[in-house]
């Protein structure tokens, strides 16, 4: 749960940017993850992921795919994002 954090920061920019270009669904978001250390362990793709698609239940990210590739860095990047 150490990367809930990160993943609601996340979400937030997903539907901010969903907004923005007016889509009604998100179906997709790609994410670009560098090593990135919450609470004293670093944010794992799968468990990032994972707390994404829990924290979008009831949005229009609801059911959204997230892919999560690992880059080098310290930071997070939203890559894009697909819907409708």
């Amino acid at each position: 749960m150490h990367d809930m954090h990160e993943a609601d920061k996340i979400l937030k920019v997903i539907l901010k940017k969903a907004q923005a270009n007016k889509l009604n669904k998100v179906a997709q978001a790609n994410i670009k993850l560098g090593e990135i250390t919450e609470h004293g362990e670093t944010i794992q793709p799968d468990n990032l992921a994972f707390n994404i698609k829990m924290l979008a239940k009831g949005t229009l990210a609801e059911g959204l795919e997230v892919i999560v590739e690992r880059t080098g860095g310290n930071l997070w990047e939203l890559e894009d994002i697909q819907g409708e």
